[in-house]
């Protein structure tokens, strides 16, 4: 049969070891059992000593010791924010027993309580010392009411000394090894919290330069190119010239509020609310106007609409719009497809071009070059989709990413 028993960790708290049925184990109550049995002797030995003796003025002080005693013993706790106070206490304790069983040498079995109050304050070696001291009182105390050497005399006192300091100090670097294993976890848990907001406020920082990327970044690189096809059309045709700067002009009224947006945290206003599942595809054929104007693109829909989530949609928006920008200012590409694919249980932005291509490998997001790329990727891992860039010189590029969704519309 498999027996467990409680003890103590150094906080106070009883827990279970398998197998444990040693007497010391629960060691948390050994204060009180220690008082407890302090008093059984000081009475019993009280009663032995007015039983034997007449109680006369020597009698009178036996008593008054004992109750003294214990009454110190109690006591323990009551000043327990000065420092000087377990030495005074301790020394008292001593004193008063040492006292006792020079008297009445019946008060020697009180020496068991005072040795564990010597253990618990003295260091080690001042309290082996003291332990010892109190030995051989001990001995001395019962040689002189008995008859004749007795060797249980000595060795008896010897023994439990020894047991009583060996069992004790065995608790107590118990409890040191536990109370310095407990401040390596707080040390480590403080640690990991520390390296916790350091990573989540690097994780932050990165978002943002992300969303400032996509968002004014995008935003103001398609205004200087609008002004710059305003500024190229704006004597021979001056239609499309004013055409241009309309558009640039609506492109830096939306850039505010995507700025006041990424600061609240918030998905484009128009994606919010979208309950027909319309929203999405104007937005991004608004992004193709702005991001790159005069290149031809065909935006193309397949599959039944759904409503995407705000989250959702505000992302694909920010791809097609770096992807855009990107094949518009490095691809020369002649002609870009952009296709939103509804899927049941995803949704899927393609962004082809037929331009000159580029070495994935060699990109790196260093400055502005590559860091569109990274911001897509990044973009769709936080939102639990997918991101894949192909190209090579001379063969265009293909921009893709793909977000889940459940079967009623809403993100997995």
């Amino acid at each position: 049969m498999t027996t467990t028993a409680e003890h103590a960790d150094p906080t106070g708290r009883a827990v279970r070891r398998p197998g444990v049925r040693g007497i010391l184990a629960p060691a948390a109550r050994l204060d009180r059992w220690l008082l407890l049995v302090l008093v059984v002797f000081l009475v019993t030995c009280a009663i032995r000593y007015v039983d034997r003796h007449a109680l006369d003025a020597t009698g009178a002080a036996v008593l008054a010791g004992a109750a003294a005693l214990a009454l110190a013993y109690a006591t323990r706790d009551l000043l327990g924010g000065r420092a000087w106070w377990p030495t005074v206490w301790v020394t008292a304790m001593v004193l008063l027993w040492g006292a006792l069983t020079a008297v009445a040498p019946s008060f020697a079995w009180c020496a068991v309580p005072v040795a564990f109050a010597v253990l618990r304050v003295l260091p080690f070696a001042w309290a082996v010392g003291t332990v010892s001291a109190m030995t051989v009182l001990l001995t001395a105390a019962w040689a002189r009411i008995t008859d004749g050497t007795d060797p249980v005399q000595v060795a008896g006192p010897i023994g439990v000394a020894l047991i009583t300091v060996l069992a004790y100090r065995a608790l107590d670097l118990e409890s040191r090894a536990r109370q310095e294993v407990l401040d390596q976890l707080v040390d480590a848990q403080a640690e990991l919290a520390a390296e916790q907001r350091r990573t989540g406020a690097l994780a932050e920082r990165t978002r943002l330069s992300r969303e400032i990327h996509d968002s004014v970044g995008q935003g103001l690189t398609s205004i200087n190119l609008l002004l710059q096809a305003a500024e190229h059309d704006w004597d021979g045709r001056p239609e499309a010239a004013r055409g241009h700067v309309s558009t640039a002009a609506a492109t830096a009224r939306d850039g505010l509020d995507e700025v006041r947006r990424v600061v609240r945290d918030l998905a484009p206003a128009d994606l919010a609310d979208d309950a027909t599942g319309s929203a999405l595809p104007a937005a991004l054929r608004r992004a193709v106007e702005q991001a790159a104007p005069g290149l031809e693109v065909d935006v193309r829909e397949h599959g039944v609409r759904v409503t995407v989530p705000p989250e959702i949609a505000a992302a694909l928006v920010r791809t097609a719009r770096g992807a855009l920008a990107n094949t518009y200012e490095h691809a020369a590409a002649g002609r870009v497809a952009l296709t939103l694919t509804y899927h049941p249980d995803e949704v899927v932005l393609d962004v082809r071009d037929d331009g000159r291509g580029f070495d994935p490998a060699l990109v790196r997001a260093d400055g502005t070059r590559g860091h569109g790329l990274s911001g897509i990727r990044d973009r769709a891992a936080a939102l639990g989709g997918e991101a894949a860039i192909e190209s090579a010189p001379g063969e265009g590029t293909s921009v893709s990413v793909c977000f889940p969704l459940t079967s009623d519309g809403g993100a997995s």
